[in-house]
């Protein structure tokens, strides 16, 4: 009824840029894994800290995703002034962020806390991508989100390649990790900052054209509860995917960080179809129309879920294959830490969608948090009694658990708020909430 087929045709373009994303952070994945797992655990770490400091202030473009798609297909809001004022914040919120982070970097002598004066410097440009792509996002508009999602990793391979440290066999890990690193931080700064202008170009003439250029724009300043909730949630979000890489570095140091980083990139490749789906379905998600919401909502769901469990077995058997060949023997400690994440990371696809739910039809952030929430306590609680006996296959095991927990969870909790009885699932229109009488 609500448009079945457009799902998987809108999310086919969003999908090949994933696609073309992800071989690109394979091949950077492959490039710094092959100089061996501790210049691979402190990078994965580094990286780690950057999605922390991007997902905190993540709530600004989000806010303004919400604010274009709750519209109704009737725009009546002014982008430009909300867009510019997101950027400013993101700029200023960067800032702050870079002398967190210079701090911590002086007062670190370990890898890869140590040179985290690089992140420090790209601080107030990283913020601008996730802030100006929600202009696009609300709008369900999505080949300059993918654009954006290709350039970076792009820009950042050249980086490495062009630095020429694929040559300097000899050289030690720490100046391999600061090259590798410093190709990272200023590949994504230059896309943030084209990004920003062109977004600010774009809502200009958005605003132009439907004749709004003399409304004013909701003032964004008022929402800094629900913008700082979203933050706040998604790096409780984050620490659910990332924290286990900080468990393994404590019990069992930088090298098998490295090996079990691979397995988590791996793993999450489950997640590309997932995420193309919800990004393209994100702006139907959040119509005010509950049959609507709801009803999109199962849709993604369905197909991540099955994508996912189809997906998994086949990705375990490449990678038990491939890995220790593209990578180096060394990596074979990846595959059996693999095998234990990839049902729980199948199980988890759903998230996304139900995650948009929420958020952006709800306006209550506060239950991805909260869903993510538990998933972190039930995969760090299990995962600090498992990895110092078990290593990064009980980290994994943990993850899985944590992560199918929440999940079943999760879709309770939107089946009480979409008023939709267990089986919409499985069953073909128990997805539709019936219209009001």
């Amino acid at each position: 009824m609500f448009a079945r087929l457009s799902v998987p045709r809108a999310a086919l373009g969003n999908l090949l840029a994933k696609l073309l994303m992800v071989g690109l952070g394979l091949a950077i994945t492959v490039v710094v894994a092959r100089q061996g797992p501790k210049v691979q655990g402190a990078f994965a770490l580094f990286v780690a800290v950057e999605s922390a400091l991007l997902t905190l202030f993540s709530g600004l473009g989000l806010w303004l995703a919400r604010q274009m798609s709750q519209q109704g297909g009737t725009p009546t809001l002014q982008a430009l002034p909300m867009l510019r004022g997101v950027l400013r914040a993101a700029v200023s919120l960067g800032l702050l962020a870079s002398c967190a982070l210079l701090a911590v970097s002086w007062a670190s002598h370990t890898l890869p806390y140590s040179q985290l004066w690089l992140l420090a410097l790209a601080a107030p440009f990283l913020l601008l991508v996730p802030t100006a792509t929600g202009l696009w996002l609300g709008e369900g508009r999505m080949w300059p989100i993918n654009v954006a999602q290709v350039a970076a990793p792009a820009l950042v391979l050249l980086g490495l390649l062009g630095t020429g440290w694929l040559t300097q066999g000899a050289v030690r890990n720490a100046p391999l990790v600061v090259l590798v690193l410093t190709a990272w931080v200023s590949g994504k700064a230059i896309v943030a900052v084209l990004t920003a202008v062109y977004a600010l170009h774009d809502a200009g003439q958005r605003d132009e054209a439907l004749g709004l250029a003399s409304q004013v724009a909701a003032r964004w300043q008022s929402q800094w509860p629900f913008i700082a909730t979203i933050g706040v949630t998604n790096v409780v979000s984050l620490l659910n995917y990332r924290a286990s890489l900080f468990l393994v570095e404590r019990f069992h140091g930088l090298s098998e960080v490295g090996t079990y980083s691979v397995s988590v990139t791996v793993a999450e490749l489950l997640w590309l179809l997932s995420s193309s789906v919800t990004v393209s379905a994100y702006a139907r998600i959040g119509h005010p129309d509950a049959r609507v919401a709801a009803a999109m909502t199962v849709q993604a769901v369905r197909i991540n879920v099955l994508a996912t469990l189809l997906a998994a077995p086949v990705l375990l058997v490449g990678a038990w294959w491939a890995l220790p060949w593209v990578l180096g023997e060394a990596y074979q400690a990846s595959l059996m830490p693999l095998a234990a994440l990839l049902p729980g990371v199948a199980g988890y696809a759903a998230a996304s969608s139900l995650s948009a739910f929420y958020t952006n039809h709800l306006g209550r952030p506060q239950l991805s948090g909260a869903i993510a929430g538990l998933s972190l306590c039930l995969s760090f609680g299990l995962g600090w009694w498992l990895v110092p006996l078990h290593g990064a296959v009980g980290a994994g095991v943990a993850s899985s658990v944590g992560y199918l927990g929440a999940i079943a969870v999760a879709y309770g909790v939107f089946l009480k708020h979409a008023g939709l009885p267990l089986r919409a699932l499985w069953t073909r229109g128990a997805g539709e909430v019936p219209a009001p009488v």
